[in-house]
């Protein structure tokens, strides 16, 4: 198993924060969220894990090479001339990663507090599997089917769908967490093009293979707000992660 880190992105919401950082650098508890994401994946024995990197893409790299984990496997997917969202990130990073080994996709600003070997074991080889939380409140959310097949898209506040198949009538709403693994067919098979989303991606490939989705055993926490990273401080404070 290898793994992404998604950490390019502008961090706009972090803002006063990341005015003089990029996001992957904004400390928690005194350790940056990129170092959190990397020991974790680590920890769940994680091989190769290409970071891609844009906003203050330097202070990444530096990071990374005071820390010696451009010495340790970790690689950088440049991508200073263009942001490329998340699924032009990943197929830029494509050929970074070792033919025939799975991929496991994780955002930066993303804290669970599950052990994401669980995650690997329930993939089993499947083409793609995304990590998933019960949708309690509208908005965006991913649509799965009773056996956990991926089936649309939606938007609860605009009435905004995308389709995969018939299937959809049928499937529920859940929230991706922004964890996930993908197979090296996937990978092999991504046809956007430019900057483009991985969830496009997901919903076309879906038309033709199964992406399933994998019920998040604990909580996944979006620390993408300064609220949130406050929020994350006190459970972090109380033993929750």
């Amino acid at each position: 198993m290898e793994g992404m880190i998604f950490a390019a992105g502008l961090g706009t919401r972090l803002r006063p924060l990341t005015d003089d950082r990029p996001k992957a650098l904004v400390e928690l508890g005194g350790r940056t969220l990129l170092e959190r994401v990397i020991r974790r994946m680590r920890d769940a024995g994680v091989g190769r894990i290409v970071v891609n990197v844009h906003h203050f893409a330097g202070q990444v790299q530096e990071f990374l090479r005071h820390r010696g984990y451009l010495e340790q496997g970790v690689v950088i997917s440049d991508e200073s001339s263009g942001l490329l969202d998340t699924g032009g990130g990943l197929l830029k990073a494509r050929g970074y990663f070792t033919p025939g080994e799975p991929v496991l996709v994780h955002n930066v600003d993303i804290l669970t507090n599950f052990d994401l070997r669980d995650l690997i074991a329930a993939h089993r080889g499947y083409y793609a599997t995304l990590l998933v939380q019960e949708a309690k409140e509208e908005g965006r959310g991913l649509r799965f089917n009773a056996d956990g097949v991926l089936k649309g898209w939606e938007n609860t506040l605009t009435g905004e769908q995308k389709k995969v198949d018939e299937g959809f009538a049928v499937s529920r709403r859940y929230n991706f967490c922004g964890v996930q693994i993908v197979s090296p067919e996937f990978m092999a098979n991504m046809q956007g093009s430019g900057s483009f989303s991985i969830i496009d991606e997901y919903l076309e490939q879906a038309k033709r293979h199964e992406i399933r989705m994998f019920l998040c055993p604990g909580f996944c926490m979006d620390v993408g707000t300064p609220e949130a990273l406050r929020e994350a401080e006190r459970l972090e404070v109380a033993g929750r992660f």
